[in-house]
C-alpha cells in the first residue's frame, strides 16, 4: 500500500500512462544533473535508468535517505547527490498546466478584443471565466485589501486560477493529467513565499508600527518585548500556514481517492461475492470522492486567495482617525 501510494502521489523522473500485460508503459522525461565528483554536466532520458539501471555514473537509488532520487558513488564508496535539475514528473506537471492557464487566458483574451462587452455578453468558456475574475475581484481582493486592491489583482488573480488549474489537473486521472503540483510542499512553499514578499515589502509604516510597537501596554514591550516578539513570529506563521494548509488539503484528497480505488485490489483474494460487493461500494464513493474534489479544487484556491488578500490588506490598513 505504502508503494501504490505514493508512487501515485510522489514525483518520478518518468510519467508513467498505464500497465499492460505487465509492461509498463510511460513517457520519459530528460535528466539534467552536474557531477559532484568532476564529471561534469549531464543530459540524458531518463529511459536510461530504467529498472536500476546506471547511465554516466547515475542511477536512481532504490532504498536509503535518496530512495527514487539520482545519485552517483563517492570516492569513499558512499552515495551522494549531485546537482540535479531534472524535468520530473511534476516539472512538467506544472509547466503543461502554466500552458493551459496561459492559452485559457489568451483565448478570452482574444474574444474581448474582437468583441465590444458592453453589447455583447460572452458566452460558454469566456463567460465562465469573467464570472471568476468578476467574483476573485469584487468578492476577495477588493473587499479584503482596500482602497489600492488594483495593485495586488494581478498577482491575486494568477495565484487564484494558477491554483485552481492545478488542483483541477491533478484529479484528472491520465495524461496530462495527473500530476501532483499543489500537493507538492516545494510549490505551496514558493506560492506562500510570494505572499510573504507581497505582504512584507509593500506593508506601510503603520503595518511595521503595530509590529515593533504595538498598541498594549508598556509592559508588555518594555523590558521583555513580549508582544513584538509575539508579532514578529506571526510574520513567518502566516505563509506557513498557507504552505501547509494548501500541501496538506490536496495531498489528502489524492491519498483517500487512492485508498477507495485500493479497496478493489486488496479484496481480489477474498471471493468473488466479497470482491464484487465492495468494488462496487468502493467506485461509488470514489465517483463520490472525485466530485467532492472538484468542490476542495475551487475551495483551496479561494481559501488561498483569500487569506492572502486579507494580509495584505492588514498590511496597508491606514491608522483609525481620532
Amino acid at each position: 500500500m505504502n508503494e501504490y501510494l505514493y508512487g501515485h502521489v510522489g514525483d518520478s523522473y518518468e510519467w508513467h500512462i498505464t500497465t499492460v500485460n505487465g509492461h509498463e508503459v510511460s513517457i520519459p522525461l530528460p535528466v539534467i544533473v552536474i557531477s559532484k565528483q568532476g564529471r561534469g554536466a549531464h543530459c540524458f532520458s531518463s529511459r536510461h535508468l530504467h529498472h536500476g539501471n546506471e547511465y554516466a555514473g547515475f542511477r536512481i537509488a532504490d532504498e536509503g535517505k535518496y530512495s527514487g532520487k539520482i545519485v552517483e558513488r563517492a570516492s569513499d564508496g558512499s552515495l551522494v547527490r549531485p546537482w540535479d535539475f531534472s524535468v520530473t514528473k511534476n516539472v512538467a506537471g506544472l509547466l503543461i498546466n502554466s500552458l493551459v492557464l496561459l492559452v485559457i487566458v489568451l483565448g478570452c483574451s482574444s474574444w474581448y478584443r474582437k468583441h465590444d462587452a458592453c453589447e455583447e455578453a460572452p458566452q460558454g468558456a469566456v463567460g465562465l471565466f469573467e464570472m471568476l475574475v468578476t467574483m476573485v475581484e469584487n468578492d476577495i481582493i477588493k473587499d479584503c485589501v482596500g482602497d489600492d486592491y488594483k495593485r495586488y489583482s494581478p498577482y491575486l488573480l494568477t495565484a487564484f486560477f494558477f491554483i485552481f488549474i492545478n488542483n483541477l489537473m491533478g484529479i484528472v486521472p491520465f495524461f496530462p493529467g495527473g500530476a501532483n503540483v499543489t500537493g507538492n510542499i516545494a510549490v505551496t512553499l514558493v506560492l506562500a513565499l510570494f505572499t510573504f514578499f507581497a505582504v512584507n515589502i509593500f506593508g506601510n509604516k503603520h503595518y511595521w508600527k503595530d509590529i515593533l510597537w504595538p498598541d498594549v501596554p508598556t509592559w508588555l514591550k518594555v523590558p521583555l518585548p513580549l508582544m513584538p516578539l509575539i508579532e514578529i513570529i506571526g510574520i513567518f506563521t502566516k505563509p506557513f500556514s498557507l504552505m501547509v494548509r494548501l500541501f496538506a488539503n490536496i495531498l489528502a484528497g489524492h491519498f483517500m481517492i487512492l485508498g477507495v480505488v485500493a479497496v478493489i485490489f486488496l479484496t481480489a483474494e477474498m471471493g468473488p461475492l466479497v470482491n464484487g460487493g465492495l468494488s462496487v461500494i468502493a467506485i461509488l464513493i470514489g465517483v463520490f470522492m472525485d466530485i467532492l474534489e472538484l468542490l476542495v479544487a475551487f475551495v483551496q484556491a479561494y481559501v488561498f486567495t483569500m487569506l492572502s488578500a486579507v494580509f495584505i490588506g492588514l498590511s496597508r490598513q491606514k491608522p483609525a482617525k481620532e
